[in-house]
């Protein structure tokens, strides 16, 4: 993104840096200006906020609401928030459009149609899951049939578009495509799946091919979204393809490594790099699924070498994400709210009052959303769980809610299909 670097936006990289919350590294092209949350967990993909001066407690019934909006429609997108507007997908009928609002109302601005409601060939959980990527002079998202489109985030016109499926013969999974499309510099990178292009990177600009990874067999594209992690010299995009974790090089789209062994029912949770480490959760059984940190070493041939360290089963993460603060992970499985060390495997605490749910991290602390509507704030600990806040959301609707929370510009965003809710977090 073509934003030019504050003051203010050095010293928060800077904090970055200190406190050791940084994870997968980016092109500075594709990173917000501090407190903006341009794309999928964030501005690096890590899930964590850099901002500070945030509540450390909430009052009862949560912190101030500030405005509502309806009329989002159908589906479990995420929004973003950049440039003084939210953007978000939804469904009206069997068609997915892209939208955006005013940060300081809610108030529509532009609608796009993206694309019909992608087939589900599993139980019915329609609607577009992808979570816009926001640069300054472009807005990227996928809808759930597989249409990629690039458009113009100031009036919502179409600059490029791309199907998947139709012009990459893609291999959808089950739930139909879900991933959000990543921006690195000039390059962006989306999963079709199938056997010819199975992995792509495309010129931004023109959705020009640049490169296409094949893989002939399990390759079906999966839930979850593409990371960045560089190892040596070598620059390599992390995903989870539905059959396992693979890391291509950016350059060429080379398969640099292959990890099978934690592939559940649900691979849904984005990569998280760290210290030359790769860790992906995935839910499932003790014979699937699971928790597997990969050692990710340079070869000196322009490859990488891959080293399980672990494979444990403590989150074993469903889709709500887990997130690093420090040297531990957190996140959530099918019953509680799970605290593990990074570099162990080791559970170091588990809490059931903090069920399956997403979160994401700011400020010291952990913003939790159950599935089912609660709301809680706590604190990022690895001595043991304290909750500081809690509330229920109103206007619930009748659905599991599977959109994440978000922290952008000392606001927490609650997206329920239909509903997006807008609170005051900032500590005054």
């Amino acid at each position: 993104m073509s934003y030019t670097m504050s003051i203010n936006r050095v010293t928060a990289c800077l904090i970055l840096l200190l406190t050791g919350v940084t994870s997968s590294i980016l092109d500075d092209s594709a990173r917000a200006d501090p407190g903006d949350w341009p794309g999928w967990r964030g501005p690096d993909r890590t899930g964590i906020s850099s901002e500070t001066g945030l509540l450390k407690s909430w009052p009862v019934g949560g912190p101030k609401l500030l405005w509502k909006a309806n009329g989002l429609g159908g589906g479990y997108s995420t929004p973003s928030v950049a440039n003084g507007r939210v953007f978000v997908m939804g469904s009206q009928g069997d068609e997915e459009f892209l939208q955006a609002l005013d940060v300081k109302d809610g108030k529509q601005l532009w609608s796009f149609k993206v694309g019909r409601v992608g087939e589900n060939r599993g139980p019915n959980y329609p609607g577009p899951r992808s979570t816009p990527t926001i640069e300054a002079e472009a807005v990227y998202t996928l809808g759930s049939d597989g249409d990629l489109i690039c458009a113009d985030p100031s009036d919502g016109k179409l600059i490029w578009r791309k199907h998947l499926e139709k012009d990459f013969a893609g291999k959808r999974g089950t739930w139909a495509y879900c991933e959000s499309p990543l921006l690195d510099g000039d390059v962006l990178v989306c999963t079709p799946g199938g056997a010819t292009a199975t992995i792509v990177a495309l010129n931004k600009k023109t959705g020009e091919v640049l490169w296409k990874m094949a893989m002939e067999e399990a390759n079906r594209a999966g839930y979850a979204s593409a990371i960045v992690a560089q190892v040596g010299d070598v620059k390599q995009y992390v995903q989870f393809l539905g059959s396992g974790v693979i890391g291509v090089s950016a350059k060429d789209g080379t398969l640099l490594w292959r990890y099978t062994k934690n592939v559940g029912g649900n691979s849904c949770a984005a990569p998280i790099f760290h210290d030359g480490c790769v860790f992906t959760s995935a839910g499932g059984t003790e014979d699937a699924g699971g928790d597997a940190l990969l050692r990710l070493t340079a070869n000196g041939n322009g490859g990488v070498d891959a080293k399980q360290v672990y494979l444990v089963h403590a989150i074993t993460n469903h889709h709500g994400g887990v997130v690093r603060v420090g040297e531990y992970l957190y996140g959530t499985n099918g019953t509680a709210l799970v605290c593990m060390d990074f570099k162990t495997g080791e559970k170091r605490w588990q809490e059931r009052s903090a069920s399956r749910g997403s979160l994401v991290a700011a400020d010291g602390h952990l913003y939790i959303r159950g599935e089912q509507g609660s709301m809680i704030l706590a604190e990022a600990s690895s001595a043991g769980y304290k909750e500081t806040g809690r509330f229920r959301q109103p206007d619930r609707s009748r659905y599991n809610t599977f959109a994440h929370p978000i922290v952008a510009n000392g606001r927490l965003y609650l997206r329920d299909e239909d509903v997006l809710l807008c609170y005051d977090v900032k500590e005054k």
